[in-house]
């Protein structure tokens, strides 16, 4: 059965035992032609939906227990490998869904004017968001670098104040790595009240610490406030490109960040001096996990590569800043917009030995095979996804694996239980030490699987007790060789020799899968089965009548 997909098996005692029917795996078809219906092994591929709670149509004024964005949310799979089936996903864009907006702002020196632009931002964006959803809540959190050298300045005489000796700003505050400053709240004017209290600071290379901020702010649930029943996004504002993993070696911090919540009593950040800067792999997977979509906002010069991160952490987007901030709410806007205009699918614990193909039906009615996602939506659009599965293998266990997919950014999840079609059902009434095979050996699937020390068709030989005492009763006719010459009589049977150009198989090895003539190298009939003497074997019938005729046409 792992031969092909296609291939069945026949456990009907008696089928095979003549020279009519040479092998009990064969297409279907032929094995019901020969006499086998009723006792076929040939497991398909099947997919069933366990769970399938209709999509909804509106977010706000319901529990999040009872807004559904993706349809079905449980699929049962079982594989047969190399027969590939599958099954239908349906996402939609739900209207009116609660928002959670985190405002994450870069408060290094240059960023100053930019500060004083955002001070009443809360009551602004409010306002421009609930005409978007009824639901929204904003928080707000702060970063600069970590504050050892060389990152920032670390003389005693900067502690207090780093920008001593700087004419242009004499005044700041100590450089800090990340500090969340005001959970998700719908109280808009405590967003307001906090901005005021800021002030910049002053850090000494270029990049800043940004991704340790977006790391915290998104593995931190708890503090920042996330709700399970809404959309998070989380707003990054710089104007300077940030440091990443492998940069904290330049201050002698040689741990690989292990993407854990670190923020202290004060809400700041503590691991700032112990962990190196996050990898994209690890941001793109902690923003996955906790369904946060990422958005940029990045001044002009810095545009391009933000837009390159884009590509290596999925459910992100960029916008141009304005140096002074002053466009960040239509900023925000607009790439909220761009967020709820698409929908992109994403895997979650897959095996290796299972291979997934996606074909996308967008709004426009037209089918994308090989995409996982759909662009230019409305809100209430919805779109669907035909998922192709087929198993590889099989896996070395007898198991079953769980898989997820989800829309990136989404809460809604589905599961997908696979088991695998590798065993024959016949094997579950094996009869050992049956009748059959001359007690002798275990009865399955209609062949004798001899014990040690026993041979022949019904195991009614036993190795070393006269197996080759008839050697006639392995000859074709008389004259001819022993077993076609492709073979040795053991216990009065012919056991074929085994061959690298194809299967020898037939009472007396006279027929193969490798001697029949080929047109462009293509077997002559399209499925061959060749011999010396093709008219003996009954499967070579047409192929040998194919190949005369060719001659004699040629």
């Amino acid at each position: 059965l792992l031969i092909h997909p296609k291939c069945a098996w026949c456990s009907k005692e008696e089928f095979g035992s003549t020279k009519s029917v040479p092998s009990r795996c064969d297409f279907l078809q032929n094995l019901i032609a020969n006499g086998c219906a009723g006792a076929i092994e040939n497991p398909r591929s099947s997919s069933s939906v366990v769970k399938n709670i209709p999509l909804s149509s509106k977010g706000s004024g319901q529990s999040h227990l009872d807004v559904t964005q993706i349809t079905p949310q449980k699929v049962a799979l079982s594989l047969r490998p190399g027969d590939r089936t599958s099954f239908r996903v349906q996402v939609r864009q739900v209207e009116d869904y609660p928002v959670d907006l985190y405002y994450l702002m870069d408060l290094s020196l240059s960023m100053n004017d930019d500060l004083d632009n955002i001070r009443n931002l809360g009551t602004k964006l409010a306002e421009e968001m609930r005409k978007l959803t009824s639901n929204f809540r904003l928080g707000f959190g702060s970063f600069v670098d970590k504050n050892i050298s060389p990152f920032s300045y670390t003389a005693p005489r900067y502690q207090n104040n780093p920008c001593i000796g700087y004419k242009l700003f004499p005044s700041c505050v100590p450089s800090f790595g990340f500090r969340h400053l005001l959970s998700l709240t719908d109280k808009v004017d405590r967003f307001n009240e906090e901005v005021q209290k800021q002030k910049v600071s002053r850090n000494r290379d270029a990049p800043e610490g940004g991704f340790d901020a977006i790391l915290q702010a998104a593995v931190c649930k708890e503090k920042i406030g996330w709700r399970k029943e809404a959309s998070h996004l989380l707003v990054f504002t710089t104007d300077d490109v940030p440091h990443i993993a492998l940069d904290g070696k330049l201050g002698g911090l040689v741990q690989p960040h292990d993407g854990q919540c670190h923020l202290n009593e004060a809400n700041e950040y503590s691991a700032s001096s112990q962990l190196d800067y996050p990898s994209l792999a690890l941001l793109g997977e902690k923003l996955a996990e906790n369904n946060i979509h990422l958005i940029f906002a990045v001044t002009k010069s810095h545009y391009v590569l933000y837009k390159n991160f884009t590509a290596l952490i999925p459910g992100t987007t960029v916008e141009i800043l304005h140096k002074d901030s002053k466009n960040i709410i239509e900023l925000i806007v607009k790439a909220y917009n761009s967020i709820r205009s698409k929908v992109e699918l994403t895997v979650w614990d897959s095996p290796e030995d299972i291979g997934l193909t996606f074909t996308a039906t967008c709004q426009d009615g037209l089918s994308y095979p090989g995409l996982r996602k759909c662009g230019d939506l409305k809100i209430g659009d919805t779109v669907s996804f035909e998922v192709a599965v087929e198993a590889r293998g099989c896996p070395a266990e007898d198991t079953s694996h769980v898989f997820t997919i989800k829309p990136a950014g989404f809460r809604d999840t589905l599961e997908v239980a696979v088991t695998y079609n590798c065993l024959c059902g016949c094997t579950g009434h094996a009869e050992p030490a049956s009748s059959k095979c001359s007690s002798n050996g275990t009865y399955a699937c209609g062949l004798c699987e001899c014990d040690a020390g026993y041979l022949g068709a019904r195991c009614e030989c036993e190795e070393g007790a006269g197996g080759e005492t008839q050697p006639g009763l392995c000859r074709e006719v008389e004259g001819k060789p022993v077993c076609s010459g492709r073979g040795e009589c053991s216990c009065n049977q012919c056991v074929c020799y085994e061959s690298e150009f194809g299967n020898i198989y037939g009472p007396f090895c006279e027929c193969d899968d490798f001697s029949c003539a080929r047109y462009k190298g293509v077997l002559c009939s399209g499925r061959c089965r060749p011999t010396p003497h093709p008219l003996l074997c009954p499967d070579c019938k047409i192929a040998a009548l194919a190949l005369i005729i060719w001659e004699r046409v040629c």
